[in-house]
Formats: structure tokens, C-alpha cells, sequence
């Protein structure tokens, strides 16, 4: 019997809780039900206009207007990072892949700032572009003879992260008058998350991660390389598919919450300590997994310096840096797969 699934939907909602109830205003656990119960009255209201959702609780605009949403977001993002991180690490066969050492999310994230800077109605599209362009160029230059090194994708991704955080960085400064806004959300933040955000990154996070679900065994495949042609995997359709995908997570990620690394890194190899390498049940855990890891790192950045609030991408970064030297070190000595 699988025992993870509980533990980790558990973990989940523990997490969300202590999101929602653990903030700059002291709220108990009571006033945190309360006023979840009285919204989700108040959207029944709207939609059969029948129910009375009664008196609106004291802390109802802190829990249901500002944290809940921000929480949401915050585990949704985690989820679409920690799922393109996984997809990343069976594409490129390589346990120290994700869309944040492979220079995605910095591709999307400079054209997330350019869509923020000149053509904010844009920004999602505009950082899906760069995304898949980013993809397209680091796929490319690590290629070799159809296999993808560890060092030459290590080198391409971070020498094309530079090239991006140097444009993205030129954008930020030519417009000094957006500079703080844009530097802040490239740093990552949750602040201002509204039901609209988590509607749509839902809506994003759903496709993808169904996708990669029910793709399981190909992705197990992909693992085999070339080998798995002969197994009767359409070898080139399903690394471009899978390299949409991952772009598509990234890119809305990015253009939601601004570049948080190393989710994508941290997630899918502490699971894969835990459950092995087969796909049907690493890919899910990742997922909530990951939704569990972002939401605690933006209740840290929220809490940590208070009345401060800290980008969450430091967080997370002080978090995942240290294992992904303790991985590097592991591939030094030949302890992990290649």
C-alpha cells in the first residue's frame, strides 16, 4: 500500500494553514475558519444568488482577501516548478536539470520584464516566448551526438542565464521608473496575489501537470535515450512536447511570481530519495511536494525579517544552493546517474 500520497496531501494542507494562519495580524484558527467558510458562501451567494452568507467575520478581508489567495498562488507556482523540474530531469537525463540552472526561467524572465516594462498586457506571452527560446538555444548548444552532457548543459544554461539577467538587468535600468517594481518581482514575491492570479496559474498548472500524469511511462523512457526508440517511443515528438511543456510551466510561473529557483531542483531529487525513479508516483509527489516547499519558503520570506518582507527567491535560493553543491559534489565522485 502507497503511503505517500497521504503524507504528502497532509503535508499540503498543513502547510497552506500555517500560510494562511501565521502572518504580520494575529488571527486563530477559528477566525481562519470563519471567514473561509463566510467566502465560500459569499461566491455560492454570487452564483445561485439563494444563500445568505450572513454577518462577515472580523478578519475575513485579511484571511480570504490577502492570505488565502497569496497561499494559493504560492502552492500552485510550487507545483508548476516542482513538475517542470521533474519533466526537465527525465529530458535531459540529468538529476541536476531544472528550468533555473538550465537558464528557462531566466529566458522567461527576461521577457517577462520586457512585457512588464512596455507591454504589460503581453508579459505572459512574452515570457512563453523567451522561454521556448531559451529552451531551443541551451538544448542546442549542450547537444552532442543526440546526448546532452551534464557539463556542457551546466555551462550552456548558465552562460545563457548570464546573457539573460545582463539584458534583463539593461531593460530594468533604461526604465528607472519601473525599477523597483520590476527588480522586486524578478526576485520573486507573492505580494498582491489576487483570486484572478490563482484562477489562471490553476487553470495552467492543471494542463501541464495532467499532462506529465498521464505521460508517465514516456517519461520513464526518455530516461533510456535512444535506447527507448526500439521500445517504440517517438523519441523526437516526446522531447519536444516535453520541452513545451516544462516552457509552458516555466513561463507562467515566471510571469506570476518572477524567478524563484531551485524548486524545480529540490523537489524531484528528495522525492526520488524517497520513491526511486518510476515516474507514475515521482511525478505527482513531486508536485505536491514542491506546492508544500514553496508555500513554507513565502511564509519564511513573509515572517523571517518581519516587518520586512524578503523576496522569496532568497529564500529558496538559501535553501536549494546547498544541496545542489552537495550534488555536484555526489557527480564529482560518480554517485550519481547519468
Amino acid at each position: 500500500m502507497r503511503k505517500w500520497p497521504p503524507a504528502l496531501i497532509t503535508l499540503s494542507l498543513l502547510s497552506m494553514f500555517l500560510g494562511v494562519y501565521i502572518g504580520s495580524v494575529h488571527v486563530s484558527a477559528a477566525d481562519v475558519s470563519e471567514s473561509i467558510t463566510y467566502g465560500l458562501k459569499s461566491a455560492l451567494a454570487l452564483a445561485f444568488h439563494s444563500i445568505n452568507p450572513g454577518e462577515q467575520p472580523k478578519y475575513y478581508i485579511i484571511v480570504w482577501e490577502l492570505r488565502l489567495p497569496r497561499v494559493l498562488l504560492a502552492y500552485l507556482v510550487g507545483v508548476a516548478l516542482a513538475s517542470a523540474g521533474v519533466a526537465s530531469q527525465a529530458l535531459f537525463k540529468n538529476p541536476l536539470a531544472d528550468p533555473y540552472i538550465i537558464g528557462i526561467s531566466a529566458g522567461a524572465g527576461m521577457g517577462g520584464a520586457l512585457g512588464a516594462i512596455y507591454w504589460p498586457e503581453h508579459m505572459g506571452l512574452l515570457a512563453l516566448v523567451f522561454s521556448l527560446a531559451s529552451v531551443f538555444a541551451v538544448y542546442n548548444v549542450a547537444k552532442v551526438d543526440g546526448k546532452i552532457p551534464v557539463d556542457t548543459l551546466l555551462l550552456a544554461g548558465i552562460a545563457y542565464g548570464f546573457l539573460a539577467s545582463a539584458v534583463t538587468w539593461y531593460l530594468i535600468i533604461s526604465r528607472q521608473d519601473k525599477a523597483t517594481v520590476t527588480w522586486m518581482w524578478l526576485m520573486g514575491t507573492f505580494n498582491g496575489s489576487g483570486w484572478g492570479d490563482v484562477a489562471e496559474m490553476f487553470i495552467v498548472t492543471l494542463l501541464g501537470l495532467l499532462f506529465l500524469i498521464l505521460k508517465w511511462r514516456e517519461l520513464n523512457l526518455l530516461l533510456l535515450g535512444e535506447e527507448s526508440i526500439a521500445l517504440g517511443l517517438d523519441l523526437h515528438l516526446y522531447r519536444k512536447l516535453v520541452i513545451g511543456v516544462i516552457a509552458f510551466l516555466t513561463a507562467f510561473a515566471v510571469a506570476t511570481a518572477g524567478i524563484i529557483g531551485f524548486i524545480g531542483l529540490v523537489s524531484p531529487h528528495i522525492m526520488r530519495l524517497l520513491l526511486g525513479p518510476n515516474h507514475r508516483e515521482l511525478t505527482p509527489a513531486t508536485a505536491l511536494f514542491g506546492g508544500s516547499l514553496l508555500v513554507i519558503a513565502d511564509l519564511l520570506a513573509r515572517t523571517i525579517a518581519s516587518p520586512t518582507e524578503l523576496p522569496v527567491g532568497i529564500i529558496t535560493a538559501m535553501m536549494g544552493a546547498p544541496l545542489f553543491m552537495y550534488l555536484l559534489l555526489k557527480h564529482k565522485r560518480g554517485e550519481l546517474m547519468r
